[in-house]
């Protein structure tokens, strides 16, 4: 699943598109949006929450979408191939220089003035960890929360923007059992996993990021733990493990050794 950087970058991408740009056409396999009369309007902003992304028009309405394990969005010169089928394609946003296009994406939504305000999932997100104003001592004191702290750091309504990868990395890296419960690990500790949090996401954000880096950021070219269940640890050579973690059986990658997991 896309996590808050690549989310970023989507916006960011997308506000270079569309921001400005009156629409051209509109064709989408939700109802809701291909009957909504939505040519002719120009789009004055995009931004991401999280893993949220909405797309805001010049009539106060917003195109809400969360692409969620199998989406994706890709912009496109006229006339140029699309890199996916355009069966998978369930929105495409037409300006007279620019098609973007949204695949696969599980959610996508128009919402009504205020919609945004009145969203059933939008309105219960906790502070986005990649947002200019991110208060790095309150999030930390989010965190103290019963549960394991590998769920706590995923839930999206005490942190937004953190998904699977950076989870198992930034628990790694700190040297915490994913299964701890995160109450336990003192303010301190909570906030040393924000901080790192932030410099692991962070240099993924520049112009040119390609795919996720995680060790790469503290100098190195591959993740630690992410997706190497069976491989030797990068510290100790003890065997990276996988478990499924939460109600909705997450992975997570851990070092058995490093990080005291019984």
């Amino acid at each position: 699943m896309p996590e808050g950087d690549t989310l970023f970058r989507i916006a960011r991408t997308l506000t270079q598109a569309l921001v400005g740009r009156p629409l051209t056409a509109v064709e989408s396999t939700v109802p809701a949006i291909a009957g909504a009369q939505l040519v002719g309007r120009t789009t004055v902003a995009v931004d991401a929450h999280g893993k949220n992304l909405m797309i805001r028009l010049d009539d106060e309405r917003t195109i809400y979408s969360h692409l969620r394990m199998t989406g994706s969005w890709h912009v496109y010169r006229p006339g140029e191939n699309w890199q996916k089928p355009r069966s998978g394609a369930r929105l495409v946003l037409v300006t007279a220089e620019i098609l973007a296009v949204c695949f696969y994406a599980p959610v996508i939504e128009l919402l009504a003035p205020g919609g945004v305000q009145r969203h059933a999932v939008l309105t219960q997100l906790g502070p986005d960890v990649l947002a200019p104003d991110f208060d790095v001592a309150a999030a930390a004191r989010r965190l103290d929360d019963p549960r394991p702290i590998g769920e706590v750091v995923m839930d999206q309504r005490v942190i937004a923007g953190i998904g699977n990868v950076y989870k198992s990395e930034l628990l790694f890296t700190e040297r915490v059992d994913p299964w701890q419960p995160a109450t336990t690990l003192s303010l301190a500790r909570r906030t040393a996993l924000i901080d790192q949090t932030l410099k692991l996401m962070v240099p993924n954000l520049r112009p040119g990021a390609g795919m996720r880096t995680t060790r790469a950021a503290l100098g190195g070219p591959r993740q630690w733990v992410y997706g190497r269940s069976g491989e030797e640890c990068m510290v100790c050579g003890t065997t990276i493990a996988m478990r499924r973690q939460g109600a909705a059986g997450r992975s997570t990658y851990y070092c058995p050794r490093c990080q005291g997991v019984g």
